[in-house]
């Protein structure tokens, strides 16, 4: 009859106290390396935090305007004070950016105002590059697009539509004549006012006439 196995004698196919003493001290260098790895990852959550933050709130920021379709002047407000925030915003753009190409500088007639069409087509094309160079879209593809495509495009129109076109063609009262004079950076800026009110209010009715003393003597204008 053989004797019973020594209560401290491994099973057989079990590891040795030994390999299970190296094991448990391997386990517990781990959890001692886990642990210092804590603060690091508790910084790095915080981190994507406020990654997402910022992103979040960049996103807000720009989209909040850029988000919205550009504005139609066709179909623009019966408010003056809302057509002429239209206006002031684009005739800035038109000096920061629109007249500092020749094409387009020498395209712009003076009685742009007096158009419309060409009032529109301005608008979206300054809504076009806000979104080309600051909406959350924005790209060096998409500002290509604007240099290639929707600006050449734009000119080409309203150089068809009013390029030929001058504020005495606009002008109705006998015997007009312009006075001498510079031309403003952005044409037509002083009448701006005018066409706000006639726009907003009575758009459907003949545009108001330009006053004389506002005009300048460009294409061809009376001496």
């Amino acid at each position: 009859m053989s004797a019973p196995p020594h209560p401290e004698s491994p099973e057989p196919g079990a590891p040795s106290p030994r390999v299970l003493a190296g094991l448990a001290h391997e386990v517990d260098v781990l959890l001692r390396r886990v642990d210092g790895l804590d603060p690091l990852t508790g910084r790095v959550d915080r981190l994507e935090e406020m990654a997402v933050r910022m992103a979040d709130t960049v996103k807000s920021l720009v989209g909040r305007k850029q988000k919205l379709p550009a504005p139609s002047w066709l179909l623009a407000p019966t408010e003056p004070a809302d057509v002429a925030g239209l206006l002031d915003e684009l005739t800035v753009w038109l000096g920061a950016v629109f007249l500092r190409y020749p094409d387009g500088a020498s395209v712009l007639p003076e009685c742009w105002l007096w158009h419309p069409d060409v009032v529109e087509e301005l608008l979206w094309l300054a809504h076009a590059w806000l979104a080309a160079y600051q909406g959350p879209d924005a790209s060096v593809s998409v500002a290509g697009d604007w240099h290639d495509r929707q600006r050449p495009g734009v000119v080409a129109r309203v150089r068809k539509s009013a390029g030929s076109c001058s504020i005495e063609r606009h002008q109705t009262r006998p015997g007009w004549s312009a006075p001498a004079g510079a031309p403003v950076p952005v044409p037509g800026l002083e009448h701006a006012a005018a066409i706000a009110e006639w726009w907003a209010r009575s758009r459907e009715q003949s545009p108001p006439e330009p006053a004389p003393a506002a005009a300048g003597p460009i294409g061809g204008a009376l001496r």
